[in-house]
């Protein structure tokens, strides 16, 4: 893969693309219209983050017409994490950055009215009811209005009780599990590790040449594309094998003459197919698209992005297969949906500081154009994995790689970043993987996916929540996906010739501004980190980081930053039969 910067041409070049001709879904046939030209508005921004403190609920006095207190507002998801609010407790403390906003508080329950007249000679009616508990933590329910006396004898019915307030709402994130459709859609993009590319490496033995279960790609038969013509009758679904199609020669090259080598997907197929019959006793077939374009940056990748030939054809693409696959699957009687997006990308953007905005405009693209073409309502959560490989110099790190992390922080349960890659082994370029090492990659998105779309988990990789300090020790806390934590003991100890400051911190990092602070030790305690300085950090300006600074020397057959925190997740690959803990990604933060 050559590290290019392309120009961002985003003019739109509706010329470019042909009609779809006879499909009697007419409102999807316009929608891949307007997707691929210049019409259509634009997605609106996504919401702010929500607070992250709790209340206790109220509790009104009682007495006629008392007005209950106010039930404690719904814990807010937020990147620190927010409590969930609790009925007259304070919360049980969200998980970080996995809680989206609150649901909002139901109003407390009212009071039941105060009783009826008596009837004549009869006995005053009684008061009414205490008001029923409101839901999510809203204000509490009033009184019940005092009864009014009975004609001809009984005295007025005593006040009703005041209702108790509302519980507090639960926070939320709004991650609910996909429909269960027939074919489940997965739409890979990215640079050349999502097309299986090895850069100079000499060829090796392509794997994933059979399909185990029933899952799909789409074949283009004799089908010349473009055009993008959905309706081509040369177009079916096949078995989903390595390579997706075959192996380019050229560079760059746009789709379908995009594929490099064996790709991350049929391991993740066969992983989903594997782990839905192991926990849900039944099929699950997933059906694959990839469209990246190696060595591109995201401006290429975008919708709108100018088809020059040899870049700028991986939107149109995506959006073309789904549709075709969208038909296919309506002419066998079968439900379709796109259950992921797969963003395998970020070394032609690693210096970028725009490159969340980047990933999230892409996203936001995808689920404002996909589901007009599937008729689905589910919104999509794109899936995405960090890079290590550039920038590789002494001293340098890659805000892109921190971008990939925080946007799952920002956008939890919408974008999940499933993890580092720098676990894994690497040709002799460093910057691409081994055939064995793209069926793990497939594997963990695989186990990733299943988690958050088939289930409906709120999956969150392990990663840092919160850091303090106290002298010479600077903790940090971790959500674990899978405690306990542990060190690996498989790759090497990083900064063992570099940044000496750091040897013993096994890929932890500590500076004061550009200072490098001598780490003397680190361990594990519980969900946490505890660092041991050399020296007493300054007061101010302190950073903690992980993975974060080259030294300038790469791994062999590895990456040029890297660390050994890991949990203890049991997982072993469908495929490669190779267990994959989760490893710490990537980070970079203040020390308070």
């Amino acid at each position: 893969m050559k590290l290019r910067s392309m120009p961002d041409r985003s003019r739109c070049r509706p010329r470019a693309f042909v009609s779809i001709r006879g499909w009697g879904e007419a409102g999807a046939a316009a929608a891949i219209l307007i997707a691929l030209g210049c019409g259509g508005g634009g997605v609106g921004s996504t919401g702010g983050k929500g607070g992250s403190g709790s209340g206790a609920a109220g509790t009104g006095s009682a007495g006629t017409n008392a007005g209950g207190g106010r039930g404690g507002d719904a814990g807010g998801g937020s990147g620190s994490g927010g409590s969930t609010g609790g009925a007259g407790t304070s919360g049980a403390s969200g998980t970080t950055g996995a809680a989206g906003r609150g649901g909002a508080g139901g109003a407390g329950g009212t009071g039941g009215a105060g009783g009826g007249s008596a009837g004549t000679g009869g006995t005053g009616a009684s008061g009414g009811g205490a008001g029923t508990s409101g839901g999510g933590g809203a204000q509490a329910g009033s009184g019940g209005a005092t009864g009014s006396a009975g004609r001809g004898g009984g005295s007025g019915g005593s006040s009703g009780s005041t209702g108790s307030g509302g519980a507090g709402g639960s926070a939320g994130t709004g991650v609910i599990a996909a429909p269960t459709w027939d074919w489940v859609g997965v739409v890979g993009t990215g640079q050349s590790l999502s097309v299986g590319g090895h850069g100079n490496a000499p060829a090796m033995t392509i794997g994933a040449t059979t399909q185990r279960f029933r899952n799909l790609k789409l074949s283009l038969g004799s089908a010349s594309v473009p055009p993008y013509d959905p309706m081509n009758a040369m177009l079916s679904v096949a078995p989903l094998t390595e390579t997706l199609r075959a192996i380019a020669t050229g560079y760059p090259s746009p789709y379908p003459r995009n594929i490099y080598g064996e790709s991350y997907h049929t391991a993740m197929a066969d992983e989903l197919t594997t782990l839905v019959m192991a926990g849900q006793t039944r099929d699950y077939v997933s059906v694959h698209t990839e469209v990246g374009e190696a060595g591109q940056t995201i401006a290429i990748l975008q919708k709108g992005a100018t088809d020059t030939g040899t870049t700028g054809r991986a939107y149109a693409a995506s959006l073309f297969e789904v549709a075709a696959i969208a038909r296919l699957a309506k002419a066998q009687g079968k439900s379709y949906g796109v259950g992921a997006i797969v963003l395998t990308h970020g070394e032609s953007d690693a210096g970028s500081a725009t490159f969340e905005a980047d990933m999230v405009k892409l996203w936001q693209s995808y689920n404002q154009d996909l589901p007009a073409l599937t008729g689905q309502t589910w919104p999509i959560p794109m899936l995405l994995s960090q890079q290590h490989s550039s920038s590789a110099g002494a001293g340098a790190t890659a805000p892109a790689t921190q971008a990939q992390w925080r946007i799952g922080v920002d956008y939890p349960g919408q974008i999940v970043c499933t993890g580092p890659k720098y676990q894994y082994a690497y040709v002799n370029d460093n910057i691409h993987l081994t055939n064995p090492d793209y069926e793990r990659l497939g594997e963990k998105y695989g186990e990733v996916m299943y988690q958050r779309v088939v289930l409906g988990k709120d999956w969150q990789p392990l990663q840092p929540t919160t850091v303090e300090r106290s002298g010479r020790v600077i903790t940090v806390h971790f959500h674990v996906p899978a405690p306990p934590l542990a060190w690996d003991t498989t790759l090497p100890m990083p900064h063992q010739n570099g940044f000496m400051e750091w040897a013993q911190g096994r890929g932890f990092e500590v500076r004061a501004g550009a200072t490098h602070i001598t780490i003397s030790s680190v361990a594990i305690a519980g969900d946490t980190v505890q660092i041991t300085c050399a020296t007493d950090p300054p007061a101010t300006s302190v950073t903690v980081g992980y993975a974060w600074t080259s030294d300038g020397n790469i791994r062999p057959n590895g990456t040029a930053r890297w660390g050994l925190l890991r949990d203890t997740d049991p997982f072993v690959g469908s495929l490669t039969r190779a267990a994959q803990t989760n490893y710490c990604v990537a980070f970079e933060m203040p020390v308070p």
